[in-house]
């Protein structure tokens, strides 16, 4: 991927009535990725969203868009496009007037725009429906027009305020493919903003949690979900308990004790040394890494939940810890005794600000 810098915020702040929604946020888009920003409700990533588009101005900080300090920039003179999660086509134009809305207004000649139309039609697979009423397409395909017409513009960067959300599960899932396809077949650097961890990253060339109006971490999907460097984004993004557990070192391999089990650590260089009491460690427990009916260890299943193809069952161990694991359905049932063997735990570390790098 190009490591070109698209957009940058460095050190943004923007308070309200005295609180801060965004604390020294600094964050950097590179050219042609899929960036995603998510956290709990409220914890700022929609005030950070209309701070890059231009609706709001921070107290402090700057934004730099193409290299260009776009700071006191309005926002239609910027070169993004906001997707509201609201959609707002105009319901008095057709599908064709509503994306060529931002090219007329630029200039560009009838041909040019209807050339430029045709081909966004193509892109998000609505071609032919340049005649077409708003009032008329279902919820996904206004979705679609919105897109295109956020991208008519070719703008450096599309910014996406939860577009999906208010669809229904599997349409939502099938726009979230096709969103990462478009963004890909046209190459512009995409910001999505939404609280929906799983949608996050399947789509994600990088993402970055929020909590509090700061950055937590940030880094590829893959990496946050591993190997969490913080028990909130541990907690954020999968299921599964973060303990403090005792710790020490078996043939140089880190291990953690959890009622009489040991369990490898999976370490990297970097903390393989953990800061802090060293007969210590912080470490989360990921469902996939729990197996129930082996290993020496019993414990009590306290709940299950049915999942279609498959069951969430949460055992209790004997020392009262609690751990969820997967697997096929109605296998285990309330109450039943089983053995666990738990195959390794992730390090985590306490919770700081972070820079989207």
């Amino acid at each position: 991927m190009d490591e070109e810098i698209i957009l940058e915020a460095d050190t943004l702040t923007r308070s309200y009535e005295g609180a801060a929604a965004v604390d020294e946020l600094s964050l950097r888009l590179r050219d042609g990725e899929f960036f995603s920003l998510l956290g709990p409700s409220g914890c700022g990533k929609t005030t950070t969203l209309r701070l890059l588009a231009g609706l709001e101005r921070p107290d402090t900080g700057s934004i730099r868009l193409n290299g260009a300090d776009v700071t006191n920039t309005a926002a239609s003179d910027r070169a993004t496009n906001l997707v509201f999660q609201d959609l707002v086509l105009f319901p008095h134009l057709t599908v064709a007037q509503n994306i060529a809305y931002g090219p007329a207004r630029q200039g560009l000649s009838t041909a040019d725009q209807r050339s430029r139309v045709d081909k966004l039609l193509e892109v998000v697979n609505l071609a032919g429906y340049n005649e077409r009423d708003p009032a008329d397409l279902s919820g996904g395909q206004r979705q679609r027009v919105a897109l295109a017409r956020a991208l008519a513009n070719e703008p450096s960067v599309v910014l996406l305020d939860e577009p999906l959300s208010s669809l229904d599960r599997g349409l939502r899932e099938e726009l979230q493919r096709e969103l990462k396809r478009i963004q890909r077949d046209v190459g512009t650097t995409f910001l999505y903003v939404t609280h929906d961890q799983a949608s996050a990253m399947r789509m994600s060339d990088r993402m970055a949690v929020m909590n509090r109006g700061r950055i937590v971490e940030a880094g590829p999907p893959e990496m946050l979900y591993s190997t969490p460097s913080t028990p909130f984004v541990a907690e954020f993004l999968g299921d599964g308990p973060v303990l403090e557990l005792p710790a020490e070192r078996q043939c140089g391999t880190p291990v953690v004790t959890l009622a009489d089990m040991t369990i490898p650590v999976a370490d990297d260089e970097e903390t393989a040394h953990p800061r802090g009491d060293p007969a210590a460690r912080t470490v989360m427990i990921r469902p996939e890494h729990v197996t129930l009916g082996e290993g020496t260890l019993s414990g009590t299943v306290v709940s299950t939940a049915y999942r279609g193809y498959f069951s969430e069952v949460t055992v209790r161990l004997p020392d009262g810890t609690e751990l969820m694991t997967r697997g096929p359905a109605a296998t285990w049932a309330h109450g039943d005794e089983i053995g666990v063997r738990v195959d390794r735990a992730h390090p985590v570390e306490p919770d700081v600000a972070a820079d989207a790098d």
